[in-house]
Order: structure tokens, then C-alpha cells, then sequence
């Protein structure tokens, strides 16, 4: 991997994408529904979003993996992950301050950055891996929750995940453990919310992997402890959690198995 110094660029890139991005999902001037299949629902905001961010984004050679537009063919060892309008409901039902641009930087499976850019509240929150998280240039850190009993934990049910009776039942099992739940509606913030305290475990099965690899990146940088599975179709299993003690906490409950 490069230098971290070596990501300034990127990093600059990435955040005046996200900005831009974030200011003209703000102004709502595209707000049709493009595609509303089974759980899925696009908008044509997703589009001029994704646009945006990739216009900035191709000033690098990295390929792009992206929500609507799939994979853009580039530079291999280094990939960007968009996802442009995270909360898509919640954005087009007037709950904006839940919807967020989603970008991250990899090295192959590594993440190398993410930035996570709440447009309505003007929340800029990014984290370099090995260099720290941060939220509008202060110093970002996860709580100190050390036991499940005591932890506010967020989840959700993304789109192509199993809905089974099975399924939904392992799910419970792992969540009536927490003393708190929550359901945002975006996986990005969710997550990304664990790197400076608010949320203290994040997890969801089956959810597409450009909602969750910026939101990766910026807990790892902030000191948190994740755990991502690849499977087939851009799908993951993903976990984040606030420090070391509580996720093995989780993991002595017998829950990590649990799914």
C-alpha cells in the first residue's frame, strides 16, 4: 500500500465529491421515483448523484464500483465504492437528515479511506485508515461500552436480504441481547455513527457492500473493530462495534454464530 501521505489527493477528491453531491441531493430538484422493484426503490437523485461523484472521481485511473451504474472499468489494485444517495426512503419521504453520500477508496480487499457526507445537517465525517476519523476536521472516537447488556446497537433489513421465518428468528436472537435497538433506515450512517460514539454496534446480513465500505473504513480508522464477509452479488455479512472488550462480549454470548 502506498504511503497514507500518498492519499492526500484522493482524499481531497473524494470529500469535494461527496460535498458537491451532497449540495444538489439538498436543492431536491430530482425527486422521481426511477425503479420500485420487490424492497428496492431508485430515484432519479440516485442518478444525478452517482453522476456527479463519478465525473470528480474519474480524474483518477481507479476503477469504480457503484450503486446504479455497476462497475466502471479501471486501474484494478485500486477501487472507489459509491454508494450516491444512501436512505433513498427516508430522503424522498422528507426524513433528510438520514440519507448520506457514501464514498470509499479500497486496495483490493483494504480499505484505505471513507467518507460519509450527511448533506442536510452539513456533516462531513471520514476516517484514513492508520491516520484517525474525524467529523467536520475534529477528532472522532467509539464509546467505551464494554458489555452487550448495556449497548445501544443499529440494524436494519436490507433489500436482498432473506426474509425467511428462520432468517428473521436468528436475527432476534442476536439483537434482544442489546440494551437498545435502532433502524435508521441507512446503513452508512448507522455505522458510521459507531466510530464517534452515538451507536455503539452496528451490524446487517446481506447487506450490498457499497453501503457499508465507507462507513468501514472510517471505524477501523477511528479505532473500532469490524468484520466484513463477501458474498456473491456485491452482497456482505458486516459487523462494527466500538472497541475490542464488546465484541467479545457478543462473541462469548455464542451470537457471532447466530445468522
Amino acid at each position: 500500500m502506498k504511503g497514507i501521505a500518498m492519499y492526500e489527493r484522493e482524499l481531497v477528491l473524494a470529500k469535494q465529491a461527496a460535498i458537491k453531491a451532497g449540495k444538489a441531493l439538498k436543492e431536491k430538484t430530482c425527486m422521481g421515483i426511477k425503479n420500485s422493484m420487490d424492497k428496492d426503490l431508485k430515484t432519479a437523485a440516485d442518478q444525478m448523484s452517482e453522476k456527479i461523484i463519478v465525473d470528480i472521481l474519474r480524474a483518477t485511473d481507479y476503477s469504480i464500483l457503484s450503486e446504479e451504474a455497476g462497475i466502471i472499468e479501471g486501474n484494478q489494485d485500486y477501487r472507489w465504492i459509491i454508494d450516491p444517495l444512501d436512505g433513498t426512503v427516508n430522503y424522498i419521504k422528507g426524513m433528510d437528515e438520514l440519507a448520506c453520500v457514501s464514498i470509499a477508496l479500497y486496495q483490493n480487499i483494504q480499505p484505505v479511506f471513507g467518507v460519509v457526507y450527511r448533506f442536510m445537517s452539513d456533516e462531513l465525517i471520514y476516517g484514513v485508515v492508520g491516520q484517525g476519523a474525524f467529523k467536520n476536521e475534529e477528532r472522532i472516537l467509539p464509546s467505551s461500552e464494554k458489555r452487550v447488556a448495556q449497548a445501544v446497537m443499529a440494524t436494519g433489513f436490507p433489500v436482498k436480504r432473506d426474509y425467511s421465518t428462520k432468517s428473521l428468528s436468528s436475527f432476534i436472537q442476536q439483537v434482544q441481547k442489546f440494551k437498545k435497538v435502532r433502524m435508521l433506515g441507512t446503513a452508512a450512517i448507522m455505522s458510521s455513527f459507531v466510530a464517534d460514539g452515538r451507536i455503539d454496534a452496528y451490524f446487517e446480513d446481506e447487506i450490498m457492500l457499497w453501503d457499508v465500505a465507507a462507513a468501514k473504513a472510517i471505524v477501523d480508522a477511528a479505532g473500532g473493530i469490524t468484520n466484513l464477509v463477501l458474498l456473491n452479488d456485491n452482497k456482505c455479512n458486516y459487523k462494527a462495534f466500538a472497541n475490542k472488550e464488546l465484541w467479545n462480549d457478543f462473541c462469548s454470548l455464542g451470537l457471532n454464530g447466530v445468522g
